[in-house]
């Protein structure tokens, strides 16, 4: 008989044969600054998570800094939208100006610059619109303005999440001619058309007001696809992976661990989080063990850093199991 149980009789002994841990150092903290003044406001649709005006963002910024966690990344939620989303490419739009504080007063933190259009364009699609169609080839000069606009406020890296064609050999090339050579891209390559964005709308105020993403983010039954689209993205220059959403697509991240010897991170999205919240809030289950056993679920699937509105709360639950 083979005794597995004589590895799992303590605690002690069950953390000295772990094959997978999650840190504080996997952690990247999603966050969205709102163009105006005194602003914190509770997105209805995800407890815990707000909308922070650049005079108020602090209060969150010291708690993501004391909790140790490495890197944020920004949403920008602007007061002017129009069609071509120019405060998305503007030097001193709401996420620029952002980015330059975080900069002067948090020097260590990585700051990871989202790459789209949505959050700034007046009909909430990731692109140009011509007669109701998401135009590819006249996104990418675009997008690219906007990752070297993102880069010369001092961002980290820059991360694009538009789904466009081609949108990666456009950015790296605009970076290098910017001379921002050294600035990493990382790709949302394997983004999928998923109904777990819903909250994240609410936050960002994203939302499509026509027709839907369907034709540009990935259809959920394609894995091979996504492998593809993964190839192409490295091929134009990405230099680290995005998986998104994380739970419902940890066999992606399984298969694209296994095909690709790059840096991968997987998006523990808006609906994920809000589920867990929900449930929670009700009695229905434990947060920290479910939270803490999707963290591990990801890393085991391959996931080398997670995107996570949970971040503060499991910086103090690994915290509290340390104690």
């Amino acid at each position: 008989m083979r005794r597995f149980r004589r590895l799992r009789q303590t605690k002690e002994m069950r953390s000295f044969v772990r094959e997978h841990e999650v840190s504080v150092k996997d952690l990247i903290y999603p966050m969205f600054v709102a163009e105006g003044d005194g602003i914190k406001n509770e997105v209805p649709s995800m407890p815990g998570i707000y909308q922070y005006s650049l005079d108020r963002i602090d209060e969150e910024l010291d708690r993501v800094t004391a909790a140790k966690i490495p890197a944020v990344l920004l949403f920008g939620i602007p007061k002017h939208k129009d069609e071509k989303g120019t405060g998305a490419y503007d030097d001193n739009g709401i996420t620029q100006r952002c980015i330059r504080h975080i900069k002067e007063k948090y020097p260590t933190l990585i700051v990871i610059a989202d790459v789209c259009l949505c959050e700034y364009t007046s009909h909430g699609h990731c692109g140009l619109v011509c007669e109701g169609h998401i135009l590819n080839d006249e996104t990418l000069p675009l997008l690219a303005k906007m990752a070297v606009s993102m880069a010369k406020a001092g961002a980290d890296i820059v991360a694009p999440s538009d789904m466009m064609d081609g949108r990666v050999a456009a950015i790296r090339a605009a970076l290098d001619e910017a001379s921002f050579i050294n600035t990493p891209i990382l790709s949302y390559s394997a983004k999928f058309a998923s109904g777990y964005y819903g909250p994240f709308r609410d936050a960002a105020g994203s939302a499509p007001h026509f027709g839907d993403r369907k034709s540009y983010q990935m259809d959920p039954a394609n894995g091979r696809e996504a492998m593809r689209e993964i190839e192409d993205d490295l091929e134009e220059g990405a230099d680290m992976i995005i998986v998104k959403p994380a739970l419902a697509y940890l066999d992606i991240m399984k298969e694209a661990r296994e095909c690709f010897d790059v840096p991968f991170i997987t998006y523990n999205v808006s609906g994920e989080y809000s589920m867990v919240k929900a449930a929670a809030a009700n009695g229905w289950i434990d947060e920290k063990r479910i939270v803490l056993e999707n963290m591990i679920a990801m890393k085991r699937a391959g996931a080398d850093r997670i995107i996570t509105y949970h971040a503060l709360d499991v910086a103090k639950f690994l915290e509290e199991e340390d104690a």
